[in-house]
């Protein structure tokens, strides 16, 4: 079984290698020290949230891209989604389910037209690296 580190420190590696950079380069546009950067690439220590995000910046990833990349070589050879273990108390039926046709619809809001799913939580405010970059605040709403 990989490890999450690992994998992720090979996807970042092989951006950075593709844009023909160092780890001084990222390292610098990532403020995060070398040392640290080269052993988050060899799968030697987990990164925060903030540091993926803070070097998916420097490489001009977009961190959910990074995540979705490492997901699909996690998968394996067959990359097919593995069903979850329904959850105590729901029903087998229920569980295998695709997850849009879970979505319960209050009855004051049922209508004859099907009911699109809505996130549980979405982000408000900037969401891009620009705006980012530009000092826009983003935070989650429930």
């Amino acid at each position: 079984m990989t490890l999450l580190r690992t994998e992720l420190g090979r996807t970042l590696r092989g951006h950075r290698l593709r844009q023909r950079r160092t780890l001084r380069d990222v390292s610098g546009a990532a403020r995060v020290s070398l040392g640290y950067l080269s052993e988050v690439e060899r799968g030697q220590k987990e990164a925060s949230s903030e540091l993926l995000a803070s070097i998916c910046d420097a490489l001009d990833v977009e961190l959910a891209d990074l995540l979705a990349e490492v997901s699909t070589e996690l998968r394996g050879p067959d990359r097919r989604v593995r069903p979850l273990v329904p959850a105590a108390g729901v029903p087998a039926e229920t569980a295998e389910q695709p997850a849009a046709e879970q979505v319960a619809v209050p009855a004051a809001t049922a209508s004859a037209e099907p009911a699109a799913a809505e996130p549980a939580l979405a982000l408000v405010g900037a969401t891009t690296r620009t705006a980012h970059r530009a000092g826009s605040a983003v935070s989650l709403a429930a």
